[in-house]
């Protein structure tokens, strides 16, 4: 009998018909023990999805604004910062800032090279040479970041005459902008409106930035209008470079 049973599987071991359909019926329940392919589309979307989210990365870190120079003089204009210090958007916020912001090419440049760019234009150039005052403006949420660019648009102007650079919050650009006016015109609107209550913003519009400081000088009481002229009234800080 075990003769038999032997000789039984040695015939199916030599049957190489049934061997292969064995072979099949065992690969095609388990497989081959391999793992599945994914399917062509599922592997198309997740690359698509790696690649939108590299996308908005560096759109988010380019485009997207992070900071806000205020420059005034007459003209005023504003410079949107990026994350990467770069300047990515200029707007001029009357008609002589638009004039000015149309004739500047700016886009991607470093912001202490653009606040210099803005001042040397030859819009801005002899207003700054005849004793103009000029308000610089940092403005940010990050108390970090707007330290440090303050500190650089301080040092980029610090051998420039009637230069006065300070820092704002991005509540009062809000504010300023409802009114039609730049951060840095607003800022004087508010202290000139506190020592007098009757201006208003029209007539702040037409005016200078040297007119409202003097303005606000001739109605400051003599501590600060001592203060106005070191340049350490405001909102938040001032500093004045190149006083005369």
């Amino acid at each position: 009998m075990d003769e038999r049973i032997k000789a039984a599987f040695d015939q199916i071991e030599a049957d190489p018909g049934l061997k292969e359909r064995t072979r099949s019926f065992v690969a095609e329940r388990t497989r081959n023990y391999r793992r599945s392919p994914a399917p062509p589309y599922a592997k198309r979307l997740a690359v698509a999805a790696c690649l939108v989210l590299t996308l908005a990365g560096g759109w988010w870190l380019w485009m997207v604004p992070a900071a806000e120079i205020s420059i005034d003089v007459n003209p005023s204009i504003e410079l949107a910062v990026n994350r990467m210090d770069r300047v990515i958007a200029v707007e001029g916020r009357n008609d002589d800032g638009r004039q000015l912001a149309g004739s500047l090419d700016l886009r991607f440049t470093g912001y202490t090279q653009a606040v210099e760019a803005v001042l040397d234009s030859p819009q801005l150039a002899p207003l700054v040479e005849r004793g103009e005052p000029v308000t610089i403006t940092v403005v940010g949420s990050d108390q970090q970041r707007q330290a440090r660019m303050l500190s650089q648009v301080e040092s980029c102007t610090a051998g420039r005459q009637n230069t006065y650079c300070c820092a704002a919050h991005p509540r009062e650009v809000s504010a300023a902008h409802g009114e039609g006016l730049s951060c840095g015109k607003y800022k004087l609107f508010l202290e000139l409106q506190r020592l007098d209550p009757g201006i208003t913003v029209e007539e702040v519009q037409g005016m200078t930035m040297g007119e409202l400081l003097e303005r606000i000088q001739s109605l400051s009481p003599p501590g600060e209008k001592e203060a106005w002229t070191r340049g350490g009234q405001g909102h938040g800080h001032h500093h004045q470079h190149g006083r005369q």
